[in-house]
């Protein structure tokens, strides 16, 4: 579902270089310092950046010239972008017409989508007037009303505490599986990998150093920067 072949991106005293293949349905974790490239490995594939060389495929498609609105992907962020003066069920809209021109089915498309997140009943708050975590399932929300078959996730539970974290990241696994999404998720806690990938990939320096199975990957011990990486994170 995502390629990246033998992509770079150049930066002033900086290059970036991935190799990547992430299967339809799979959830894959990018984990690794601050800095490291894996926000610039989304904006690849979100069509937020582009790269110096190389080939971005999505779903079979060459999508490398292609702008991020045609690409079948949806973007969560740390920051959830709601806004402050719509309600949660207009903000989930949103993801269908920005103009919040939405037929009937549009909104029993919404109201199915806060549902499946745990928000049925309170499409009508304001953002203020919803905890940190509820926020981040309208984004949700509104990811799924996109109806694109990639999910990317830029750290979007960084501020929230290890218990509301893990609560999300449950819920992330279960819309990915009744969804069929193609997940990336950044993250820079290793048990947020555990919790919910398939697969993980150590990302330093602007390169994938290791990626395989996330359970082996962190108990292996045969990469030594993944190693100090883990040392420091504990």
């Amino acid at each position: 579902m995502i390629e990246l072949d033998q992509v770079t991106l150049v930066y002033p005293g900086m290059t970036l270089s991935f190799d990547l293949s992430v299967d339809a349905g799979e959830c894959l974790a990018l984990v690794g310092p601050s800095g490291a490239g894996k926000s610039t490995l989304l904006s690849v594939v979100a069509g937020f950046e582009q790269p110096t060389s190389g080939r971005v495929r999505l779903a079979g498609e060459d999508v490398t010239e292609s702008p991020p609105a045609s690409r079948p992907v949806t973007t969560v962020f740390q920051e959830h972008n709601l806004f402050a003066h719509l309600d949660a069920t207009a903000n989930v809209g949103l993801g269908i017409d920005p103009g919040l021109k939405l037929s009937r089915d549009d909104h029993a498309r919404v109201a199915l989508a806060l549902d499946q997140v745990g928000l049925g009943g309170l499409g009508g708050r304001l953002p203020v007037e919803l905890s940190g975590g509820q926020r981040q399932r309208v984004a949700l929300a509104r990811a799924l009303v996109r109806r694109r078959p990639i999910l990317l996730l830029d750290e979007p539970f960084a501020a929230l505490g290890p218990a509301l974290r893990r609560e999300m990241l449950d819920l992330v696994d279960a819309l990915r599986r009744a969804e069929t999404l193609t997940t990336i998720l950044v993250s820079h806690h290793p048990e947020d990998a555990l919790q919910a990938a398939d697969r993980s990939a150590f990302v330093s320096e602007g390169r994938i150093i290791a990626i395989d199975q996330t359970a082996r990957l962190f108990s292996s011990g045969t990469h030594p920067e993944l190693s100090d990486y883990l040392g420091r994170a504990e």
